[in-house]
């Protein structure tokens, strides 16, 4: 008996935690959700309640009450903020574990290392180092909390100049880091020569510290002079430091203006190739009308969450907006699907070119589907969930070419041109329709939702007895047709039809409410 009660209590308790680590993700992670945007707002009221006690602090002279006071409340709001951080990396899932599966101790190690890589984000080392300002030591770091406006606000309409510096890091931080090393070693090694060649003559160099203290202004060409050597050797190394700090700056200087101005396109292929981006976007294919579909895809996904990456064999638009990443490469070969990590992405979308001939066009777009399907068939030891197989969707010019998009490997394959042409067709014959189909299909007040039959039957039934029994429109639903097992579409069949149990309902409503298939 205890033995029963016991496994029951741990039932509960594990399903207290799980519940509640789902709780805690959406708050944090889920800008969809409601619990997300009151966390926001919170955390938005406790960032202008910290940034106003900053000023009257600083306003209030030392050592009276009030400013003791004042003192008192800002520790408590940052004991809030490093609440708020460790519950934000803490429910931080990396997105490889959704594409891939994990044993237990992989499991571990997957959320131990994302959740590292979260930390360690420009904009998270920011409130990590402004949260420090706790210890008494530390206190100055508290005017970082300023820069959380930043991330927190929306100050530019159309380009943050923010998000495109903070871009042009990320693309590129395999250069920073490199740059970074040579800045380290070069300090390292010219502090460690100073402090034994002078430790012992120097009055000025007490300790190591003192002398990589002397190195870092140095090679930094800042030169304050609190430390100079007074040994011909030690003069020797401070020169040597001096030329190695001329080759950092210039380094430094050639790194930010390629990465700034031209991103240095090689580099951001190869660190987009050892990135660890997960269930991205792939756009194969870019001229002047593919900015329509880049607006749609806007619509439809979130670029901070899904990453969208444009992959062609031109330079990057000036006018690409930075939300949008770029790589160029070309898909046709497989030797360069690599760079874009096509093995860790959700879905492909090939673009059809508008600047050549519809059937030139569509031998493009068959032959880069033909190739990712061949990539991935030789890529096969990668493991990934059956559920989250890579999604192709192909866009086809011409009809006659569908079957051979659908042979190559596209799961779905768009006739654009057909699609608009009996649009303007069926609007002269009934007036009206055009615009209304354009509705739904362009995303507009409703969209179109495949899904999984609610409380499915485990026999056959009418679909009048289906839609009697599903009563989806309560949810603000209507039903207007259903998927075969074999992916025959039917729309609108007919009361008497007799529908399968493992067929799925096509439905119109403003957002997905069924269990995707």
């Amino acid at each position: 008996m205890n033995t029963r009660r016991e496994v029951k209590t741990r039932a509960r308790v594990r399903r207290f935690f799980r519940r509640a680590g789902i709780a805690i993700h959406a708050a944090f992670h889920e800008p969809e959700t409601r619990a997300y945007r009151v966390t926001q707002s919170l955390v938005w009221g406790l960032i202008v309640t910290s940034i106003l006690l900053l000023f009257v602090e600083a306003s209030l002279p030392n050592g009276s009450r009030l400013e003791m006071r004042v003192k008192e409340a800002d520790r408590v709001l940052l004991a809030l903020f490093t609440i708020e951080i460790l519950l934000r990396v803490g429910s931080f899932r990396p997105a490889s574990l959704k594409i891939f599966r994990r044993q237990p101790l992989g499991r571990v190690n997957s959320l131990l290392v994302g959740r590292i890589r979260y930390a360690l984000r420009p904009m998270m080392l920011v409130d990590i180092l402004a949260v420090l300002a706790l210890f008494p030591e530390l206190r100055g770091l508290r005017a970082l909390r300023l820069l959380r406006l930043l991330r927190t606000v929306r100050i530019f309409r159309y380009r943050n100049p923010f998000a495109i510096v903070l871009r042009a890091f990320e693309e590129n931080g395999l250069l920073f880091n490199f740059a970074l090393s040579v800045l380290f070693s070069a300090t390292a090694l010219g502090g460690l020569s100073m402090y034994l060649i002078e430790a012992r003559t120097n009055p000025r160099i007490e300790d190591l510290g003192d002398s990589l203290w002397w190195a870092l202004v140095t090679i930094t060409t800042v030169g304050y002079g609190d430390v100079t050597p007074e040994t011909l050797l030690g003069r020797i190394v401070a020169a040597a430091v001096m030329i190695a700090g001329m080759f950092t700056l210039a380094l430094f200087a050639g790194i930010v203006g390629s990465s700034l101005v031209n991103g240095m396109l090689s580099i951001r292929e190869e660190q987009f190739r050892m990135s660890d981006y997960v269930n991205h976007v792939v756009l194969c294919g870019f001229d002047e009308s593919t900015n329509l579909l880049m607006e749609a895809l806007r619509g439809e996904l979130n670029p901070s969450e899904t990453r969208i990456v444009i992959f062609d064999n031109h330079e990057r638009p000036a006018h690409l907006a930075p939300d949008f990443l770029w790589v160029q490469g070309d898909p046709t070969k497989e030797s360069e699907l690599d760079k874009v990590r096509l093995t860790h992405a959700a879905a492909v979308i090939v673009s059809g070119e508008r600047d050549v001939a519809p059937q030139v066009a569509d031998a493009r777009t068959i032959l880069i589907t033909f190739t990712i399907r061949s990539f991935l068939k030789r890529h096969s030891a990668t493991i990934r969930n059956r559920i989250e197989q890579l999604y192709v969707v192909a866009e086809i010019l011409d009809s006659e070419n569908v079957g051979h998009a659908i042979s190559a490997g596209a799961n779905e394959v768009i006739e654009t041109r057909k699609i608009g042409y009996s649009m303007i067709a069926h609007a002269v014959a009934h007036h009206g329709t055009a615009s209304t189909m354009s509705r739904v299909v362009m995303g507009g007040q409703q969209h179109v939702f495949i899904g999984k039959i609610p409380n499915a039957p485990k026999r056959e039934i009418t679909f009048g007895e289906l839609l009697e029994r599903c009563r989806i429109e309560e949810s603000g639903g209507l039903v207007i047709g259903i998927r075969t097992a074999g992916g025959k579409e039917i729309i609108n069949p007919k009361k008497e039809y007799l529908v399968k149990p493992d067929s799925l309902l096509i439905y119109i409503s403003d957002e997905a409410f069924l269990d995707a298939p």
